[in-house]
């Protein structure tokens, strides 16, 4: 091609290129069908004589000898389909210059801190052994008796789940109390069984017991023990009243979201594990501590009391 035809040539494409400012736009990225517009409008800008497409495939021989001038080996390769890209600068304007992408909610949930209790786990299986940590634990809500009007206690059970039809689950195995940062009593009831002093603690409405659907939880330890639980506060209720709106039945979890900004943590495997095993493995008393820990913890916070307590610990 001669000087003259190059020139032109500059000059149509230039032509071309400002009929492309109406495909670009200042924020948004261009959409496949702007972009097949380009290159159609790119394409006919262009002299004929200077674009080739490929449209089918080629096969090429090509004949080569090995070191030991044995019978020559013979390869197919099919052309590289040639294709006109958009310029540089093109491309470059596709790409908004000041983007804001909001995190998707799964995204979000993950980089939330991890709510864990960090206080001691008072872990007992024996009859002997949970009858003690009552007693240690009433004389610690004795004492918070004189510093306050009401006492509130998180509370929480475990049971081992069953996946067969017709088969009830197992009775409750685990419960799990907290009434402050520093100590959870982790009760291994299945082995040890509910002695007087821990009836007469979940039989005392002065003290009330605090969790997330905790009415289902009173029931079944009604049915298994034949307790009463008394003192029962549902979180739902007092997360609503400070959310506003209508009514909604929280979970521990999204409530712990909601109110904290926390992540708690529910894996299945520990959830819906074999809360009857002889002896708790640490995942499991941490769940549970967590747990027991959370509901105390929310109960302040819902009730507007969390000026009283330490910062939530968090992972």
């Amino acid at each position: 091609m001669n000087c003259s035809m190059k020139g032109e040539a500059k000059e149509e494409e230039g032509v071309g290129f400002s009929r492309l400012a109406s495909f670009v736009y200042e924020y948004e990225p261009l959409s496949q069908e702007d972009l097949e517009a380009i290159e159609a409008s790119l394409q006919s800008s262009l002299p004929t004589t200077t674009t080739t497409i490929t449209t089918t495939s080629t096969t090429t021989t090509t004949t080569t000898t090995n070191n030991n001038n044995k019978r020559p080996i013979t390869s197919h390769s099919p052309t590289r389909r040639s294709r006109r890209r958009l310029p540089t600068s093109l491309i470059a304007l596709q790409l908004p210059r000041s983007p804001s992408f909001s995190p998707s909610p799964g995204h979000s949930k993950m980089r939330l801190p991890v709510m864990k209790f960090c206080g001691k786990i008072m872990y007992s299986r024996t009859f002997n052994d949970v009858e003690k940590a009552v007693t240690k634990f009433l004389k610690i809500i004795e004492e918070k008796k004189s510093e306050m009007m009401q006492i509130a206690i998180g509370f929480d059970i475990e049971w081992k789940p069953t996946f067969r039809k017709g088969v009830p689950p197992g009775k409750v195995a685990v419960m799990q109390i907290c009434c402050d940062t520093s100590q959870c009593l982790v009760l291994h009831l299945i082995h040890s069984g509910i002695p007087q002093n821990l009836q007469l603690l979940l039989e005392d409405s002065t003290v009330l017991k605090v969790g997330a659907g905790i009415g289902g939880d009173a029931t079944k330890v009604s049915r298994d023990y034949d307790i009463s639980l008394k003192g029962v506060e549902d979180l739902s209720f007092h997360a609503n009243q400070k959310l506003g709106g209508g009514p909604h039945k929280w979970g521990l979890a999204s409530l712990t979201e909601k109110l904290l900004s926390k992540q708690l943590k529910k894996p299945s495997k520990i959830r819906m594990g074999n809360w009857e095993t002889p002896i708790l493995s640490k995942e499991q008393l941490e769940y549970a501590a967590t747990d027991a820990f959370a509901s105390w913890f929310l109960y302040q916070e819902a009730t507007d009391k969390s000026s009283e307590v330490d910062a939530v610990p968090q992972q």
